[in-house]
């Protein structure tokens, strides 16, 4: 039985009632937080099963009817139509979400329940929704794709765990700032902002700036696409890898590694709780830096010897604090060059006339990537 991870997560006993109200005790196979996907076991004869259709084929605006027990009134069948694909929502503790959404009332009580197209196929797990205060049905419900779904439960059934390929990358969508700070032609693929010491993206020659356009000639379009892509390809699978790197396409061969969750600093900087010594401001900006000492690296939980520039203070009305910019960043370089001065930040602020800014700031132990137009 394919159900939702959250459903069962930290029960001790588990009952499954058929609509004829005959129950079976079930005992868990296998379960997977990061997609919110378990299966379970039950013992019985002739049971009714409904057939995996193919996600993938699905289009916005198809008909579909979402089957559960919403509210526990029994079993419930509504009707809608898909509304979007590749959905996003954040919504829960799940890295890799590629939801499928629809408007067929789902409540409270449908998750781990069906979304079945009109061949009467299984096309979706019901999973999260969207409600005003109150919980009820507003015509936004998430079902994860049955082709995500089939990867999960093979694994599930075969180790009762799951494996996921992993690049060692940190990314970020390609906005349209992004491209024009760097003068790209389209908004497309996914910038990387970090590679991971030791990973496959180190090994295989991918760095930091690089933009990833494609995998296996399949183009990605956003960061979810990527980490969806990779994580559904089992660790030790070679795939090729489509990046732009100083205007010119080039093409690395990467052998993924197995998934494992990374652990993230702690934050100790809050802003008003380190001295990080006088400054001056940028006017163009909205801040105020100074140079960065091997002290203040220490003091921020960087490595000693990183080289760059230190917020030491944000207007809140300005464009950096617009931006997201925070007191204790570090920004490491401008439009793809190094800076280690107040005067190097003003010269590629004055090459970067009207066009947007990128910024590579150093945050928590992580490095990313922020676009700023600054003032004139």
């Amino acid at each position: 039985i394919l159900t939702n991870h959250h459903v069962i997560d930290g029960a001790e006993k588990i009952t499954v009632q058929m609509n004829d109200d005959k129950t079976f005790e079930a005992k868990i196979v296998g379960s997977d937080p990061p997609s919110d996907l378990a299966v379970l076991k039950i013992e019985g004869e002739n049971l009714p099963f409904l057939n995996l259709g193919n996600s993938d084929n699905v289009r916005i605006g198809d008909i579909v009817l979402a089957i559960g027990n919403p509210l526990g009134i029994g079993q419930t069948v509504t009707a809608g139509i898909i509304s979007a694909k590749g959905r996003r929502t954040g919504l829960s503790d799940g890295s890799f979400e590629d939801f499928l959404q629809t408007d067929a009332p789902i409540n409270r009580g449908n998750s781990g329940g069906a979304l079945i197209n009109l061949n009467g196929e299984l096309i979706g797990i019901n999973s999260q929704i969207v409600s005003e205060q109150g919980g009820g049905n507003i015509g936004i419900g998430f079902s994860i794709p049955s082709n995500m779904a089939k990867s999960v439960m093979e694994q599930l059934l075969k180790d009762g765990k799951v494996h996921r390929g992993m690049l060692g990358v940190n990314i970020q969508n390609v906005t349209e700032e992004v491209a024009r700070s760097l003068d790209l032609k389209d908004v497309r693929g996914v910038i990387v902002s970090n590679v991971q010491s030791g990973s496959a993206a180190e090994k295989a020659g991918i760095k930091r700036g690089d933009i990833i356009t494609a995998i296996n000639g399949e183009a990605i379009e956003d960061s979810n696409v990527l980490r969806n892509k990779v994580a559904g390809t089992l660790p030790g699978t070679e795939i090729k890898v489509t990046v732009l790197r100083d205007g010119r396409e080039q093409e690395f061969t990467a052998t993924l590694e197995e998934f494992k969750t990374q652990g993230v600093k702690p934050d100790n900087l809050e802003e008003g709780n380190n001295d990080l010594g006088n400054s001056n401001e940028n006017g163009k900006l909205g801040l105020s830096l100074q140079p960065l000492t091997p002290q203040t690296a220490r003091q921020l939980n960087l490595p000693p010897d990183t080289t760059g520039v230190v917020v030491t203070d944000v207007d809140p009305n300005g464009i950096a604090a617009e931006t997201g910019i925070r007191h204790g960043d570090v920004i490491l370089e401008i439009n793809r060059q190094s800076v280690t001065s107040l005067e190097d930040v003003k010269s590629a602020l004055d090459k970067s006339g009207d066009r947007p800014v990128l910024l590579l700031i150093a945050r928590k132990g992580q490095t990313i990537y922020l676009t700023v137009t600054p003032s004139k």
